[in-house]
């Protein structure tokens, strides 16, 4: 196996070697202050962005597409769009399919390190030979400033306990990762006035532990991030911090900050026939080791069960409707709840107007999560199909009841948040 093909890890494979990354993992297990996940989003190259969201079986007709246009690609890589190992069972599976398909091809991995230390046996077995470890921090003090939350096992750990046990998770993950041969690359994220001093931490320690290769990369201001008031890091900046680095692990300078469903050369335009050849893949049906029954029903694939929430942070249904900006959406279909996209709820000011487009823009949901909501939106989303239930909880919590038919008599909202007088469903919001 030649890991000079690998165009992340060796700028001399750029111009001949091409990559691919499948957006099959959905869940992220940590909350970042510098990060706003969306899904669809096209003109964005970062981490955490993919148009679209793929089952392995998908991603494996999207493959056959990516090897027609680009023969060069070297490399599959699972980085997102959330991470490899809070979904385990999609990331392992396509790497598996990958694998038995494309003997030859170079399997990669990019991860936060939390869950990864549970899955090392397997990824030797897979011959994964290149796994990215993002580290943004080596002291707790930084780290609690970094991570809005991290949820390990069943558990939402806050940022002080939640950035120690993630940075303990990612030193054992690049011990055994090195024990057992595997070529690793650390991501720092440089975030200035948080982190920027502390790169040469980060680099001496990765030194201790082997790693091969150290990127630094510069903080991407996203629109709704906890961070979003910190302006990206200048050349000036980087350039130093990179210099002080290299004194400890070599140094990527070619990173272009690759979204989770990057494919083609590194720095190459994206393709839009391929991202659109994607999107096609999303509603691919699976395949039956039987012949299908016919749709008497005429109705075709029925959509994924899905859920919308409103929440303030993220975390918890916690927000009245009317003075909701926007609405989380959880698909439910697996064994826990997937957060797939955030959208925006229509202006105040319009009346009914408002609350037809709201279900409107909702109309793949089965069901409303709020703290409260007004008689008329509750009427016109009634009508509309859509059942509201108005609670307090934490998100996963309350879906999981919900979904499995549990008693909610404890997560009912008990009182009504009356946040004006005009906060009764007449379209012109709260004040």
């Amino acid at each position: 196996m030649n890991i000079n093909k690998h165009p992340c890890f060796n700028p001399g494979a750029c111009k001949d070697f091409a990559r691919v990354h499948l957006p099959v993992a959905p869940r992220c297990n940590i909350q970042c202050n510098f990060c706003n996940r969306k899904f669809d989003c096209v003109n964005e190259s970062r981490p955490g962005v993919s148009s679209t969201l793929l089952k392995p079986f998908q991603a494996m007709n999207y493959l056959e597409d990516v090897m027609a246009f680009h023969p060069n690609t070297s490399v599959v890589g699972i980085a997102g769009p959330g991470d490899p190992f809070a979904n385990p069972e999609q990331t392992l599976t396509t790497l598996e399919m990958v694998k038995e398909k494309y003997p030859e091809m170079l399997l990669c991995v990019a991860s936060n390190g939390l869950g990864l230390p549970d899955w090392l046996k397997e990824l030797k077995q897979l011959e994964v030979s290149h796994v990215s470890i993002t580290v943004n921090a080596v002291d707790p003090a930084i780290g609690e400033k970094i991570y809005a939350w991290v949820r390990y096992g069943k558990r939402s750990l806050p940022p002080a306990e939640g950035a120690r046990i993630l940075m303990d998770r990612q030193m054992e993950s690049i011990k055994g990762l090195k024990a057992l041969g595997i070529i690793v690359k650390v991501n720092a994220i440089v975030l200035p006035g948080i982190n920027d001093h502390h790169i040469g931490d980060i680099a001496e320690k990765m030194a201790a532990l082997n790693v091969d290769l150290l990127n630094c990369m510069p903080y991407f201001p996203n629109a709704g991030s906890n961070f979003s008031h910190i302006s990206e890091p200048d050349p000036d900046l980087m350039s130093k911090v990179r210099q002080t680095a290299e004194g400890f692990v070599p140094q990527m300078h070619h990173c272009t900050r690759c979204r989770a469903d990057a494919v083609g050369r590194l720095g190459d335009e994206p393709n839009l026939e391929l991202m659109q050849r994607m999107l096609d893949h999303a509603s691919d049906p699976e395949p039956s080791p039987v012949d299908p029954e016919p749709d008497t029903a005429g109705k075709g694939l029925l959509l994924p069960s899905r859920v919308a929430v409103a929440t303030h942070e993220g975390m918890l249904v916690n927000q009245h409707l009317g003075e909701a900006a926007q609405l989380q959406i959880y698909d439910i279909d697996d064994d826990e709840p997937v957060h797939v996209d955030n959208r925006p709820t229509p202006e105040p000011g319009s009346q009914d107007l408002r609350w037809l487009a709201l279900a409107d823009s909702i109309k793949d949901c089965q069901m409303l999560l709020v703290s409260g909501i007004g008689e008329v939106p509750r009427n016109i989303l009634s009508k509309k199909g859509i059942d509201i239930l108005e609670v307090n909880g934490m998100i996963h919590e309350v879906i999981h009841a919900v979904k499995n038919n549990e008693n909610i008599n404890h997560l009912i909202a008990r009182e009504q948040k009356i946040c004006s007088r005009s906060c009764q469903g007449s379209g012109t919001g709260c004040m």
